[in-house]
């Protein structure tokens, strides 16, 4: 029989509310967690068990014109590195969260939450020791938590934080990736080479296990905070700059002209943003691209409710 993960996420809810009680145990899915940086009672068991969803360890790639099975609204994940530029399908990505990848010399780890809709990659090598990172099986609100196989700390994806074990505290280093649909992607990096769907597993790629998660207002595990000031949904484009955090909701750059100049705590933004895929950039003083995150509204408050909102009049 055919399990999805939407139905184990959907048991684990069941679990949860049947083990409300134990709240105040410090072992979830194998993790021993101690007084960590965030309420042990909001890390909560997503359903699948501990590398119950796998990460692909040992990626192979195929070139663009080897891709006959994205559309041209498919979603995918891009970056480029050192002049090597690739493109990781959200269709894969939705059934295994975490590439282990390395990108022009340079060891990442590509993460995509799809209950968060959230896209980020980030260096995985900590103080000069290289490391891969796993699915914890385990969420905080609502968010996946990575987990480094060195030293087992739990990692944030949102805040990019250990939030428990022995790097507890410790920031990743986030690198900048561009959340697009397939024919932007190949548009502007007609050379990138995509993930290719020989991933190890028997999975079927042409389907979502998420059904229509992203358009409709269902959110399944409970949040720290909300705001229904846009549909839970809507896509931002969120920056933090020295600790301050803002977000760009598309409905809101649709009142605008790309690209849009800022300034936000002190530092002067370009926005780059495509209305029509849903993307955008932003860069700072000097042209560079700055790290930042495309990410649902709801997920995007729940970890930053002190946000502040373009426009200033929000």
């Amino acid at each position: 029989m055919k399990v999805s993960i939407l139905s184990i996420i959907l048991a684990g809810i069941l679990l949860l509310s049947v083990n409300s009680g134990q709240a105040e145990s410090a072992q979830r899915n194998g993790f021993s967690i101690e007084d960590p940086l965030v309420p042990l009672e909001d890390i909560l068991s997503g359903g699948p068990p501990r590398d119950g969803i796998h990460s692909i360890d040992s990626p192979k790639f195929v070139s663009a014109a080897e891709v006959d099975w994205l559309f041209s609204n498919s979603r995918v994940l891009g970056l480029e590195i050192n002049g090597v530029v690739r493109a990781y399908p959200i269709a894969i990505l939705n059934w295994h969260e975490i590439v282990n990848d390395t990108v022009g010399g340079v060891p990442l780890a590509i993460t995509y939450c799809h209950l968060c809709g959230t896209g980020m990659a980030f260096r995985r090598d900590f103080k000069g020791t290289v490391t891969t990172l796993g699915v914890s099986g385990l969420l905080y609100n609502s968010d996946l938590l990575l987990y480094d196989r060195q030293s087992e700390s739990l990692w944030s994806q949102v805040m990019g934080q250990a939030v428990s074990g022995p790097r507890k505290g410790e920031k990743l280093i986030p690198v900048p990736i561009e959340h697009t649909t397939w024919e932007d992607w190949k548009k502007q990096h007609p050379q990138t080479k995509v993930l290719s769907r020989e991933t190890g597993y028997s999975r079927n790629y042409a389907r979502s296990p998420y059904g229509d998660y992203d358009e409709n207002g269902d959110i399944y595990f409970p949040l720290s905070f909300r705001s229904s000031q846009y549909h839970p949904k809507e896509r931002v484009i969120g920056i933090e700059v020295n600790g301050n955090f803002k977000a760009y909701p598309f409905a809101e750059l649709s009142q605008v002209k790309s690209p849009l100049e800022d300034t936000f705590a002190g530092q002067k933004l370009t926005i780059e943003f495509n209305l029509e895929t849903r993307n955008g950039i932003i860069r700072g003083p000097d042209g560079e691209v700055l790290p930042s995150v495309n990410a649902f509204w709801f997920t995007w408050y729940a970890f930053h409710p002190e946000t502040e909102i373009f426009p200033e009049n929000n």
